[in-house]
């Protein structure tokens, strides 16, 4: 069998095949349908489904939540006007005009294309339930080593080692432990590892890449 394994390693976020996959939507360099489904097969709604039928207020707050978007509002209103929204192309014009000119180093469209993407896979939730399922099977001593590319990924993924490297979780205020949770593992990384100076040269994507490691204790 495969299990227990001496090591997992989440690689999060879009592959390069995806982004140059021009049938998928997820890079906003060309006019593909906005879809963004990692797997079209299993059905659920698109990108192109949220834009248009959200209203402002929930896509305004989908793209706070998912992409962390100072300019929102004022893209989710914008999006609204201009519907129908059908491809890539149409929905970076439209961002261009709200938040073109205040970022330079990330492409405008950057954390709206981000925060639909999260959304229409529900990525987030993904994680969630993956990272305890990875600690069942991991042998004692095994790593659990995760690759995040943006700050909600790392977060959940930071706080995910925290908690399980704790002998107790119990709300501070409670004087003596009451939910008898054991350390399922030891942080190895305190703080994440990032990509070197030259291997950002050799490879741009990885510019955003955080590397977090922890190993199991205890039983299996």
């Amino acid at each position: 069998g495969y299990f227990p394994a001496d090591g997992i390693l989440f690689d999060l976020g879009l592959s390069s095949f995806q982004l140059a996959d021009h049938t998928r939507g997820f890079s906003f360099g060309g006019d593909d349908p906005l879809d963004m489904r990692f797997d079209p097969t299993e059905g659920g709604p698109t990108a192109a489904d949220l834009v248009n039928t959200l209203p402002v207020s929930e896509l305004a707050a989908l793209l706070w939540r998912y992409g962390e978007e100072r300019s929102a509002r004022r893209i989710a209103e914008a999006i609204v006007a201009a519907r129908p929204i059908y491809t890539t192309g149409e929905l970076v014009a439209i961002v261009k005009q709200v938040a073109g000119r205040k970022r330079e180093r990330i492409h405008p469209a950057t954390r709206t294309f981000q925060a639909l993407r999260i959304a229409v896979n529900d990525e987030l939730l993904l994680i969630e339930s993956a990272l305890p399922q990875a600690v069942e099977v991991l042998a004692p001593g095994g790593r659990l080593v995760v690759i995040s590319f943006h700050s909600l990924e790392d977060r959940l993924v930071k706080r995910f080692m925290q908690r399980e490297s704790r002998d107790c979780i119990c709300p501070p205020e409670l004087p003596v432990c009451q939910c008898h949770h054991h350390a399922t593992l030891q942080v190895i990384t305190r703080k994440p590892i990032r990509p070197s100076a030259e291997e950002v040269r050799v490879n741009p994507r990885s510019r955003s890449a955080r590397l977090r490691v922890a190993m199991r204790v205890g039983g299996t």
